[in-house]
């Protein structure tokens, strides 16, 4: 495996392959799901990149960018054992300059859902993906579902600016009980653990009323806040592919989303229907 954190030495490298590249952005505390990405990322391309960045900019003011978990040498060996071909490890002065050039994210779905709390966390999340997938230039590019409003957003700016790679969505994996890996989860209390668990429970308790032939969005997303009490919740939205609210579920068309506090951290989740 190479290590390069110099984004000119990076496209240098790669810009002669004649091969097709499949590219893996992280921020790093890898876990099985970023592991399943690569696992898809081999199986479609003859190359395999993987960054690891802890991009300053999409986290606001007094969130969790300090404390934010570090495994540098640990994610180098997970990437190794995973079969990566290059890991792309830059430091934030090898990304960022001064007087940016910045994305800005589209104003309406830009700002809802996790963009309502987190104004501007999106205009941070596009920016570092376009620099990214400039430097990489991939042929296919590897996101989770989990993060679904972030995957919807980096699959509009693709679109709408005609760049040349496919945004390829990979499902969610799940602990044992359910509940979705993510980097933060390192967070949680084990009392906390228990309660997080009402995330995969009240979208178990969706997908339930779903297969019995319930469709009206308000009385399934009662249910789940329910279900979820007594959490902080900051959302439970069921939403079309295209990030609109349905009135009711549309089978091959849905996102149930759901977004929540579970003692200082926000953890987030969904299933698509």
């Amino acid at each position: 495996m190479k290590i390069i954190s110099s984004p000119l030495e990076l496209k240098n490298y790669l810009k002669n392959k004649n091969q097709t590249i499949g590219f893996v952005p992280t921020m790093g505390a890898l876990h099985e799901g970023h592991i399943s990405l690569i696992k898809k990322a081999k199986e479609q391309n003859a190359l395999v990149v993987v960054s690891i960045f802890l991009n300053p900019t999409q986290f606001l003011k007094g969130e969790d960018l300090d404390k934010y978990p570090k495994k540098d040498e640990a994610d180098k060996k997970i990437c190794e054992l995973s079969g990566v071909d290059v890991l792309f490890f830059p430091q934030v002065e090898d990304i960022y300059g001064v007087d940016e050039v910045s994305m800005l994210a589209p104003k309406v779905r830009g700002y809802v859902l996790e963009g309502a709390s987190r104004p501007s966390h999106f205009n941070g999340v596009l920016t570092v993906v376009m620099k990214l997938l400039n430097i990489v230039n991939p042929t296919r590019a590897y996101l989770g579902k989990k993060d679904a409003q972030q995957l919807n957003l980096i699959s509009l700016m693709v679109k709408q600016l005609f760049m040349d790679v496919e945004i390829v969505p990979v499902d969610t994996v799940r602990e044992k009980d359910g509940l979705a890996l993510s980097s933060r989860n390192i967070y949680l209390t084990p009392q906390e653990r228990e309660e997080a668990l009402k995330i995969p429970s009240s979208l178990r308790r969706a997908t339930v009323m779903v297969t019995r032939g319930v469709l009206d969005s308000k009385e399934i997303t009662s249910d789940m806040r329910e279900i979820l009490a007594p959490l902080e919740i900051f959302y439970v939205e069921i939403l079309d592919r295209e990030f609109n609210r349905l009135l009711d579920v549309e089978i091959g068309n849905t996102i149930i989303l759901v977004e929540v506090k579970v003692g200082t951290t926000r953890l987030l989740d969904n299933i698509w229907l």
